[in-house]
């Protein structure tokens, strides 16, 4: 992946030097499979004058510190194609649980005991949380994702995710950006 993607992580990289001043690369420490810590490498998509002293969704106006191809970024998943590089370090799977921050995974594992047998599958790019659910998803339905995608684990499985992902990226209307919220609407 990393061999064939090389044209357009080069060409990425390029962009985002060009369009901001800073480092290519945003590392932020994750936990993996056992628990082990490993550095998530993605491309940088904020300024470099955001505050690092609090999580990027407490801060008052997020949208302020999106670079321009930071949103292009986002939008279109490509700041996560540095990851290919965990992957090929043995840290991470194409297909798993995505790896949380190290203050989430003791903050979900006092709330949601059931969230540690999740440390135990290799950490991945894309699942059925990252598929099926949504950037506000709770962290408990993220868990019972999870956990079903440890419980149903196969090679089809992992396949049929990552054709799955693939449609994702290719189709905007398919955008994990929110949950759509089904109310049933009560009749008069």
């Amino acid at each position: 992946g990393i061999l064939c993607l090389s044209w357009l992580l080069l060409l990425l990289a390029v962009a985002i030097k060009l369009d901001s001043p800073g480092p290519v690369f945003f590392r932020q420490k994750r936990v993996g499979i056992g628990k082990r810590h490993f550095q998530i490498l993605k491309f940088r998509t904020m300024r470099i004058d955001t505050p690092h002293d609090m999580p990027t969704h407490l801060l008052h106006d997020p949208e302020q510190y999106i670079t321009r191809v930071g949103r292009f970024l986002r939008k279109t998943s490509l700041d996560e194609l540095p990851q290919l590089w965990n992957v090929l370090r043995g840290d991470m799977s194409i297909v798993g649980p995505r790896p949380e921050m190290l203050e989430n995974v003791e903050k979900y594992t006092d709330d949601l005991p059931e969230f540690r047998y999740r440390l135990r599958a290799k950490a991945g790019l894309t699942g059925l949380a990252q598929i099926y659910g949504k950037y506000n998803t709770s962290p408990r339905d993220k868990l019972i994702m999870d956990l079903a995608y440890i419980q149903q684990y196969s090679v089809w499985l992992d396949l049929k995710l990552i054709l799955r992902t693939a449609l994702v990226l290719l189709t905007p209307e398919e955008s994990t950006e929110a949950f759509e919220d089904k109310k049933t609407e009560e009749k008069p």
